[in-house]
């Protein structure tokens, strides 16, 4: 559709503007704003398989590599503390974070001594779903997230995660297994395989359903230029034009109707309702990733049984600093990218400093399109918070991006307290922060474009 084009146009050229490196000097992150919340990022790069769709830091895990690894991640955490950082949520992302098990305990154990942190958010892979991994990982991590893609065999012996992960019958087995270790235990799905029939991606939701997960995230596929010819060589060229009709039948299976299996959670992450007594036992403004969201189906304000886990993208905490090698920070207006050499990382923390090696300065109205978008794909944009922080209505801060959403279709609320998304607004959100993270992508790819030598050829291939 044509707005889908327009908008896929704009956010590319937005993501090429300032989301463009600039090598830095800085030792370390800036210090915290008193009285400011924040998540811990940190990031674990190394994979048993290397996925042809992953454009995140990763290399193919070695023990001699990741013991080093893990106690430069603990030090690195501590130099947060000297700058007087605390934290009461983190997030583990990878890379495969369970990869050395026992080294993550260590370090979330670590993490949980320095910092007040109630809640431990990671990744994992399927073939990490067995009971001496999860013995361990219960009551340490809270919330887990299972890189699953499909269910589908044939996708995923093109993905290369068949013979390692297992077929997607055992997949599903384990994912009914693990589920009652965590307080969530999320599941994310990819849509939009080149391969993937309108049959394929329906058993694939029924699957989801059937596993008893209390949350799922299905990802449109996403072909950033690191990945595009990896992409086109295994499972195929992605092909956006059905993007849209794809969406629909997730959406539609998982939260339509009067009564949906699944309320949304954002643009394309689906969570179990939550029954009011809990809910209401719980603090949104102590327990992150918790946002207060509308009903995917009827907008207007949330009831306590429209409460909602959020997609790791879209977080209680706007701002964040990231430890460990291709971890991204963004705080104030200006987002750090650590190198993405495990060895230079290595290297820089020897020696007393982080592993910044570039960042990228937002101006206020980038900052305020962030936000327009980060708060509209959790489906809701407070409008109130909005001119509080940034001092303007967001019809003044932001005009054109209002009127062309308005003329879309895309509210279903627009009062003076908040906005809201049609169905029409939903996918827009998604075509918008799919361009986005291809832009993300993009930015790593300029951090990963400095590798050499041998690092340079365990992610690119020999020769490279």
């Amino acid at each position: 559709m044509l707005s889908e084009r327009m908008l896929t146009a704009v956010v590319r050229q937005c993501t090429k503007q300032y989301l463009k490196l600039e090598p830095t000097d800085d030792a370390r992150v800036p210090a915290p704003v008193p009285g400011q919340r924040y998540m811990l990022y940190m990031h674990v790069p190394f994979c048993e398989r290397l996925c042809p769709y992953c454009s995140f830091n990763r290399f193919p895990f070695s023990e001699k590599r990741a013991v080093p690894y893990f106690e430069n991640l603990r030090k690195e955490m501590m130099m947060l503390k000297d700058l007087g950082y605390d934290f009461d949520s983190l997030y583990v992302g990878g890379g495969t974070p369970t990869i050395m098990i026992d080294e993550l305990c260590d370090t979330i154990d670590l993490a949980k001594e320095t910092f007040s942190i109630q809640e431990v958010s990671s990744e994992t892979n399927p073939n990490h779903l067995i009971p001496t991994y999860l013995d361990k990982l219960q009551g340490r991590v809270q919330r887990l997230s299972v890189g699953v893609q499909s269910f589908d065999d044939g996708l995923l012996k093109q993905m290369d995660r068949y013979d390692k992960y297992g077929s997607g019958a055992e997949i599903l087995e384990r994912i009914s297994e693990a589920s009652p270790y965590f307080t969530s235990l999320n599941v994310d799905m990819i849509f939009n395989f080149p391969a993937q029939t309108e049959d394929i991606l329906i058993s694939d939701i029924e699957k989801v359903i059937a596993s008893g997960t209390s949350q799922t995230t299905f990802y449109p596929l996403m072909a950033s230029p690191s990945v595009a010819r990896s992409l086109a060589r295994t499972v195929g060229r992605v092909d956006y034009a059905r993007e849209k009709t794809y969406y629909e039948i997730v959406s539609e299976l998982l939260a339509g109707g009067s009564d949906p299996l699944f309320e949304h959670g954002s643009a394309w992450t689906f969570n179990k309702r939550v029954p009011s007594v809990i809910a209401q036992a719980q603090d949104a403004s102590a327990v992150p990733f918790l946002p207060m969201v509308p009903n995917s189906s009827r907008g207007g304000s949330p009831t306590p049984d429209q409460r909602a886990m959020i997609d790791e993208y879209v977080v209680d905490y706007e701002e964040y600093p990231a430890i460990g090698s291709g971890g991204i920070t963004y705080l104030g207006n200006r987002l750090y990218v650590n190198t993405f050499s495990v060895n230079d990382y290595n290297a820089a923390i020897a020696s007393g400093r982080m592993s910044l090696m570039g960042s990228t300065t937002f101006s206020k109205h980038d900052r305020m399109r962030y936000r327009f978008m980060m708060q509209l794909f959790g489906l809701r944009l407070d409008k109130r918070q909005f001119e509080r922080d940034f001092g303007c209505t967001v019809e003044q801060g932001l005009p054109v991006e209002m009127a062309f959403m308005k003329a879309s279709g895309a509210f279903d609320r627009d009062t003076p307290d908040e906005l809201t998304l049609t169905a029409k607004g939903r996918y827009l959100m998604v075509v918008m922060m799919r361009q986005f993270f291809i832009g993300v992508n993009n930015l790593r790819d300029q951090a990963r474009a400095a590798l050499v030598g041998e690092e340079r050829e365990l992610v690119f291939g020999e020769g490279a």
